[in-house]
């Protein structure tokens, strides 16, 4: 797993250079640079996240997407940034969540560095059944000291791991961290240094904590009974329905594999 944007080089003097040169290197997701990074992780046998690439669209749309490839080589997951750093990055939205299965494993949510300002978006992905957050990021500036509490806090009120993973510096300012469900760092790099973070992530951690509720006691995801009135959001034009609180549920190793 890689930073944002890693594979798109580092920050040339003057924002309209840097956006230029990020339109000018965009590529679309049946081209040869994913065909390059699928050729890598079938030959390494691993799962990879290579950061997010500049990706044209087929109506020459610019998007800020993470690609997400199997052990075996294949594209298993592609997702659109939807929140861009506005007014700095040159990307339009994304419109959906994106979660996949690692067979065997469970299941992952996708999420672009500024997503995590927005709570929205992790709740999605915990609702769609994501057991680990994978938030990949390119923060070059200091309000990295408050995305760090964010990673914290989007992993206590959904109860999934996070995992935000920034560009060292001299680009970026590091700090990249693993947390669990509960909010405690299980891993992190506490400076702008190269590092690299190994950890295992017993995933069964979600299931306990949303069990046995966070430090014994909250349970956010149990929080509503069927006989409970929908909830209005006049923000969203929508509302909270109780009857479709509850996360997805995450196919089990033998489902997976069938």
């Amino acid at each position: 797993m890689f930073p944002e944007l890693h594979l798109f080089g580092t920050e040339p003097a003057g924002l309209e250079i840097r956006n230029d040169r990020l339109r000018a290197s965009a590529v679309p997701l049946d081209g040869d640079l994913i065909a390059a990074l699928g050729a890598i992780a079938r030959r390494a046998g691993v799962w990879l996240l290579p950061g997010s690439i500049c990706e044209r669209g087929s109506a020459g749309e610019l998007f800020n997407t993470a690609v997400v490839f199997s052990p075996q080589g294949d594209l298993v997951a592609s997702y659109r940034k939807i929140f861009p750093w506005r007014p700095y990055e040159p990307h339009e939205p994304g419109d959906r969540f994106v979660v996949f299965d690692a067979p065997g494993i469970g299941r992952f949510g996708l999420s672009i560095c500024y997503d995590a300002w927005f709570p929205e978006v992790t709740r999605h992905l915990a609702w769609l059944g994501a057991e680990v957050v994978l938030n990949i990021v390119k923060t070059t500036t200091p309000d990295r000291v408050q995305e760090v509490v964010l990673a914290q806090a989007n992993s206590i009120v959904n109860q999934t791991f996070t995992v935000s993973v920034n560009c060292a510096g001299p680009v970026g300012e590091g700090r990249s961290l693993l947390v669990d469900p509960e909010g405690t760092i299980l891993a992190t790099s506490t400076d702008a240094a190269p590092t690299v973070l190994v950890r295992t992530l017993e995933l069964d951690h979600v299931t306990r904590v949303r069990q046995h509720g966070t430090a014994g006691t909250n349970r956010m995801w149990e929080q509503f009974l069927p006989t409970d009135a929908p909830l209005d959001l006049p923000l969203y034009s929508g509302r909270i329905d109780p009857n479709r609180w509850t996360p997805s549920p995450v196919p089990t190793p033998l489902e997976t594999e069938s």
